[in-house]
């Protein structure tokens, strides 16, 4: 579907919508803050919402001074679920946090941040580009393993973010395959090179979806379970994440599972990997 709206005024509508619907109050404060508008605009913002977007979603309250979910609210450029207000307030920390003194309406909250890791530009550039082109790409990179600088040609294809480091899958000329490699560790001067057949059409690995079963630890009460299972929003008691299989570790340690540690105590733990067996060979 192509949307027939500019994507600025979309991603104030889409504003909009999650701050109504998970704070239930919206203010022209809001749209002024966030985007830098000033009320007169935010306030024609709400109205054309209200009037082509979604009619009878919102109404104002003047109790509350701003604008409430009615009853028959339903998500028109949204999915509703938290995860969208969430990333709203990780993004809106992320922001403030590099202009100190800019307020977006957002004071309640706090996030954690993990430390970032030393990344050049030169070197994301290059990556970025060859990707893009798929071409070689010429540079030298540290592993834990020898601890030494190495020379490398590799063919990059896709960048890959997970909640602990940024990595880049491509194909390792040295080894013959298919490698992640941490962006961190990679230095020296990069050289963008030919043009490469070996793209992430020919990454089996990549292409390969797997499917992951997370359930409670059997070893929980039935009613500590019964949590787990409306924590996750799991249906009958399992959880199906479907992931690339070069990303199954990655997955597993977002959920806070070590799959090398079996025997953790259930109530650290909580949730386990009910098809262990069918996914351990992508793990080592």
């Amino acid at each position: 579907m192509k949307w027939a709206i500019r994507w600025d005024l979309l991603t104030r509508y889409r504003l909009i919508e999650i701050v109504a619907k998970w704070e239930g109050r919206l203010t022209t404060n809001h749209l002024c803050n966030s985007f830098g508008i000033g009320r007169q605009q935010a306030s024609k913002d709400i109205n054309t919402y209200l009037h082509d977007i979604a009619p009878g979603n919102l109404f104002y309250d003047k109790y509350a001074k701003g604008y409430v979910p009615s009853n028959a609210f339903s998500p028109k450029v949204t999915t509703g679920t938290a995860d969208e207000y969430l990333h709203i307030l990780s993004r809106s920390k992320d922001i403030a946090h590099t202009f100190s003194g800019l307020d977006i309406g957002f004071a309640h909250t706090e996030i954690l941040h993990v430390p970032i890791r030393n990344i050049e530009p030169q070197m994301l550039r290059a990556l970025v580009q060859a990707a893009r082109e798929k071409r070689r790409v010429e540079l030298c990179y540290i592993s834990m393993e020898t601890a030494v600088e190495e020379e490398r040609i590799i063919v990059p294809h896709t960048l890959v973010c997970t909640p602990l480091r940024w990595h880049v899958r491509a194909y390792c000329e040295k080894n013959r395959d298919y490698r992640d490699f941490v962006l961190s560790r990679f230095r020296g001067h990069p050289e963008v090179s030919l043009i490469s057949k070996n793209t992430s059409d020919e990454d089996v690995l990549w292409n390969t979806q797997v499917t992951i079963k997370i359930s409670p630890d059997s070893r929980l009460k039935t009613e500590q379970r019964q949590i787990i299972e409306r924590d996750f929003n799991m249906k009958n008691g399992y959880l199906e994440v479907k992931t690339r299989a070069p990303l199954v570790y990655y997955t597993l340690k977002t959920f806070n599972i070590d799959p090398k540690i079996q025997d953790v105590r259930p109530e650290a733990q909580q949730i386990i990997v009910a098809n262990f067996s069918e996914i351990e060979k992508y793990l080592f």
